[in-house]
């Protein structure tokens, strides 16, 4: 004898829900074990010298990430608080808040979205990471922010830093880095984006120079401006969502350089 069909479903509504509130509940556990176990409590004095320490290593080497992802964490207060309001006023961004999703590969399957169209946001960030040789596991946990909502926002920020350059289409060289930095800092108001974007033009070889006068800065504040709240994107959900799209939704629009 088989259960009636709306007491079957009925049960499946239930098990899906059960599952999904799991799910949040542990991404959001997670988390707080990880902010737990890395957190280290400074004072002024102390986020004085990391600061200090960390914009010269940065400046000198651009490439030392774990003295940018500090030198944002002692800098970036009053940003990450900016950063948190725009996430709560809407409602895909306050859906992540409460979430707390992560980015890396025990929560990405890249094999899946090896599997989409290629039109696709998902098989597009899978190209960018495949091409440029980069994982999603290279983000560093957050240390030096002590209000744990304010540490998700920034470590969020840290992990769809990959996904800004994917929806961009910009390379990780220097001149990529610089463009991405311009629209970070306009949109995030993070001291850190904003110092790269400033002083990161100075490490550009002449040919790139002028390509970024001429094109890359002026589309990169555009962009800033124009598109919407980059943290906003719940871009774990849109995965299977054609890029044309997401860029009609998201106001982007891609550089095109005329020669």
């Amino acid at each position: 004898m088989f259960p009636k069909k709306h007491v079957y479903f009925k049960n499946l509504h239930q098990t899906a829900k059960l599952t999904f509130f799991r799910n949040m509940s542990s991404s959001i556990n997670e988390f707080q074990v990880e902010f737990e176990k890395h957190h280290c409590s400074i004072n002024f004095f102390q986020k004085s010298l990391l600061t200090m320490g960390s914009a010269a290593i940065s400046l000198l080497n651009p490439h030392r990430g774990d003295m940018i992802a500090c030198l944002g964490e002692t800098t970036g207060h009053d940003a990450l608080k900016y950063m948190k309001s725009c996430m709560e006023s809407s409602k895909e961004g306050l859906k992540i808040l409460k979430e707390r999703p992560r980015i890396n590969t025990n929560t990405v399957n890249l094999q899946y979205l090896s599997s989409l169209p290629q039109d696709t946001l998902g098989h597009t960030y899978y190209r960018f990471l495949d091409k440029n040789g980069v994982t999603p596991d290279s983000r560093l946990p957050v240390q030096f922010v002590d209000d744990i909502e304010l540490a998700y926002v920034i470590q969020r920020y840290r992990e769809v830093h990959d996904l800004i350059h994917t929806v961009l289409q910009m390379p990780t060289n220097m001149l990529g880095e610089v463009t991405v930095k311009w629209v970070e800092a306009i949109q995030f108001k993070l001291p850190m984006c904003i110092g790269g974007a400033i002083f990161g033009p100075i490490r550009l070889k002449p040919k790139h120079r002028q390509l970024y006068m001429n094109y890359y800065l002026p589309w990169a504040i555009k962009s800033g401006k124009n598109a919407e709240f980059l943290l906003n994107i719940y871009f774990e959900d849109r995965w299977e969502q054609k890029l044309s799209d997401f860029y009609r939704e998201v106001n982007i629009h891609p550089l095109e350089i005329k020669t």
